[in-house]
């Protein structure tokens, strides 16, 4: 009986240090898969920006595209995504919230609210060209949108409605409990608890959910060549009040465009070379318009996380 509590602990001891050197192992693993991935991207990046650098230019920003290589610029691709981000914006995020809150705290928990969740979950991992089909025949046919900013920003809304769902509804549940009953014990309604507190809470993790539906939207081609969006424009959507006669104040919603996607692919499939440096410029570019976008919801999520008093 003496040498059996001496031998169990040793056991112990051996299989707790095996556990150890299995943690080491996984921990090393890990570091290593992200270095390569690290890696992999910064020389991705950093061969784009050394091939792109020299047209990075003024010129480059304020003109149209040419078919001279040299005087081709991106005016009418950035201010097209840059206006295609905010129509999918302004469609995904609120009713993104919305259903992600109705889903969460007022839908009652039956066989067709499952439905709804296992679809929701089944409609992320959807290929973007079938949204693109979809939206053919919804906006640009039925509704009679056409191909203009607004189908592509509904369209690119409808691809990451579901992450945006998603990502609000894993939020509010990280919420504890105790703040729900606190609220109600202090006389809250339902509409105040969530308002007052379960959305305010949660925003820091919805804004997550944003920034990677928004990364991903800004990326996309297919959806938005199937709806018809332009490979080669030389104009700018009517500012409003300007021109004459006056354009109204949503005119720019009805009007052709391109996206800085469509436009580098439009470069690569040229032979020239100097097509192919106005591909890695107009990459480069994107890539910076992604940080950017994401900067500014980071920012937004760290002053939401700051102002929050738990």
């Amino acid at each position: 009986m003496t040498m059996t509590v001496p031998t169990e602990a040793a056991r112990i001891r051996k299989l707790v240090r095996t556990h150890k050197r299995w943690d080491l192992w996984f921990t090393a693993l890990g570091m290593i898969s992200l270095l390569v991935c690290l890696l992999a991207l910064a020389a991705l990046f950093l061969d784009m920006a050394v091939k792109g650098m020299p047209r990075l230019s003024t010129d480059f920003f304020l003109n149209f595209p040419s078919r001279r290589a040299g005087q081709a610029g991106i005016l009418s691709a950035w201010v097209g995504s840059s206006l295609v981000m905010l129509v999918t914006a302004l469609a995904a995020v609120p009713l993104g919230v919305a259903a992600g809150v109705y889903l969460e705290e007022y839908s009652r928990k039956n066989w067709l609210t499952d439905i709804i969740e296992i679809n929701i979950t089944n409609l992320a991992g959807v290929p973007s060209i079938v949204y693109g089909l979809l939206a053919l025949g919804l906006f640009v046919h039925q509704l009679g949108f056409g191909q203009s900013i607004l189908s592509a920003g509904l369209t690119l809304a409808l691809l990451i409605l579901p992450i945006v769902i998603v990502a609000t509804r894993e939020a509010i549940r990280a919420i504890p409990g105790m703040i729900r009953e606190g609220a109600y014990a202090l006389g809250a309604t339902k509409w105040q608890t969530v308002v007052h507190h379960i959305v305010p809470y949660s925003m820091s993790g919805i804004l997550t959910g944003v920034i990677i539906g928004m990364a991903r939207a800004i990326g996309e081609t297919a959806p938005i060549i199937t709806i018809g969006a332009l490979t080669f424009i030389a104009f700018l959507p009517p500012a409003p009040f300007s021109g004459d006669p006056s354009a109204g104040l949503f005119d720019w919603l009805a009007s052709p465009f391109t996206v800085m996607p469509i436009q580098m692919f439009n470069w690569t499939s040229r032979p020239e070379e100097a097509f192919q440096l106005n591909a890695a410029a107009a990459g480069f570019v994107l890539v910076l318009m992604t940080l950017a976008m994401n900067a500014v919801a980071i920012w937004m999520r760290y002053r939401w996380r700051k102002n929050i008093k738990w």
